[in-house]
């Protein structure tokens, strides 16, 4: 099993940046995609972004293109999300996922197996 676990989330002027980092432990030779999700309150969850493990090609939504930057440290079992520029819209919980392939077609929340609690990003205007 594979354990993630987010940081990094907080309160931000819109505008301003914040970077989320997940740490995953347990059977992280698993792991070959690594994604962020996040769910505003009385939404579905959606994604933002993927990260290959072995080739670091990534995809992301046409919200955050531009704007946010996932990262990888393999040494570290960490997965970053670089936000710059955000927005009200922005404001959701965030969360780290994790699965044995990558896909740029991977994009839904059934595609991924493993998942940590979440960290609450909040951008006031």
């Amino acid at each position: 099993q594979v354990q993630l676990v987010e940081s990094g989330g907080g309160l931000v002027q819109a505008g301003g940046s914040l970077r989320l980092s997940c740490v995953a432990s347990g059977r992280t030779d698993n792991i070959y995609a690594s994604a962020w999700f996040r769910q505003a309150p009385g939404k579905e969850r959606t994604f933002v972004a993927a990260i290959s493990s072995i080739s670091g090609n990534s995809h992301y939504s046409d919200s955050v293109r531009d704007r946010f930057t996932i990262s990888r440290d393999n040494n570290r079992h960490t997965v970053y999300l670089q936000m710059n520029n955000l927005r009200p819209d922005d404001t959701a919980v965030y969360y780290c996922a994790a699965d044995d392939a990558y896909s740029s077609s991977k994009v839904y929340p059934a595609d991924f197996r493993s998942w940590g609690q979440g960290t609450q990003v909040t951008v006031a205007s």
